[in-house]
């Protein structure tokens, strides 16, 4: 089996720091090269892989403000649709853009959808939806007007999260600073519940950080430590007491959560989109409707094993599980 990996070129295949697509489409692309499958990942030129890696644009565009999105954007679509009759299947996880190439080429492609940025990008989905094969993250992520071929969770390398049964006293939010994701309402959480939080992230909304997060910024009950690499994120989230994810959109997955509970660590998540499929309610976390009931929450995170945490995460989110999935995809898309 000859697959083609496609992966977005806004950060690094794995990121640096913050790129969730593109840190997910790796361990897709590792995983199944240890399971003997030949790979050929589309990347940037300084992305790392134990495969073939194709490329056309040197640098993450995220990181170079020189490069134009939508140029490097076609361009590195059209590198691997140029060259599509050298795979078996092409593996899209780059959203609606490559589907628009799909009936040009005699590839078959399966696409990865990440979650929808906005319901107005179904129309692209729903044109293809007869000629395409989908893939979700997560059953609540479905749309009702697009058939799927499987769920499949993204997976997780558990090697690169340390379990941590000692952990500190601190609270953490972990993840993109913007108003979907609950910055604000984690510092009031932490300031009802008594207890000191740590904010690490990507600073995506910088007027929302400057208006509703740097004011209560103190480096001692708030704290705010930039944005964590994979080594600080091992430590940040096997150390806290809990992660908090209060977040106000329909989360599609949500890495942070997953990641937490291989450190062990319990998560107190506000109940939108995939939290309850990903927590198992009073096991691993608590799911709550407000800032009120999540400070009540963190008063009872005392009764969580944290080895249930990791227990639970390796039941269900591992980066083998999730690659054996892809692969029955694969098998079936192939027969």
């Amino acid at each position: 089996m000859n697959i083609a990996i496609l992966s977005p070129i806004a950060w690094r295949t794995p990121p640096r720091m913050y790129g969730p697509w593109e840190q997910v489409t790796s361990n897709i692309a590792e995983g199944l090269i240890e399971k003997g499958i030949d790979v050929t990942l589309f990347a940037t030129g300084d992305s790392i892989t134990k495969g073939h890696l194709e490329y056309i644009c040197n640098r993450p565009y995220a990181e170079d403000t020189n490069l134009d999105p939508k140029v490097w954007e076609c361009m590195h679509i059209s590198h691997i649709m140029e060259q599509a009759n050298r795979f078996d299947l092409i593996h899209n996880n780059y959203d609606f853009l490559p589907l628009t190439y799909s009936r040009i080429i005699t590839t078959p492609m399966v696409t990865t959808i990440h979650g929808f940025s906005s319901f107005k990008i179904l129309p692209v989905y729903k044109k293809y939806n007869d000629s395409s094969f989908y893939v979700s993250i997560s059953d609540s992520d479905r749309s009702h007007e697009l058939d799927y071929m499987a769920t499949v969770y993204n997976g997780i390398n558990a090697n690169e999260f340390t379990f941590n049964d000692n952990p500190e006293d601190y609270l953490l939010f972990f993840g993109r600073i913007h108003p979907e994701k609950g910055t604000a309402e984690s510092i009031m959480i932490a300031n009802k519940s008594g207890r000191k939080l740590i904010i690490s992230g990507l600073i995506q909304d910088q007027d929302y950080f400057d208006r509703q997060v740097k004011p209560y910024l103190d480096n001692k009950k708030v704290v705010y430590v930039g944005n964590s690499g994979p080594q600080d994120r091992d430590r940040i989230l096997g150390n806290a007491y809990a992660l908090l994810h209060p977040v106000s959109f329909e989360e599609p997955f949500g890495l942070s959560v997953v990641e937490a509970m291989f450190c062990g660590t319990p998560v107190i998540a506000f109940n939108r989109g995939s939290m309850s499929e990903l927590i198992r309610e009073g096991k691993t976390g608590f799911i709550v409707n407000s800032i009120e009931e999540a400070a009540g929450a963190v008063n009872k995170i005392k009764s969580i094993e944290r080895t249930w945490c990791r227990q639970w995460a390796e039941s269900k989110f591992t980066l083998q599980k999730m690659v054996e999935g892809y692969l029955s995809v694969y098998k079936k898309i192939l027969d």
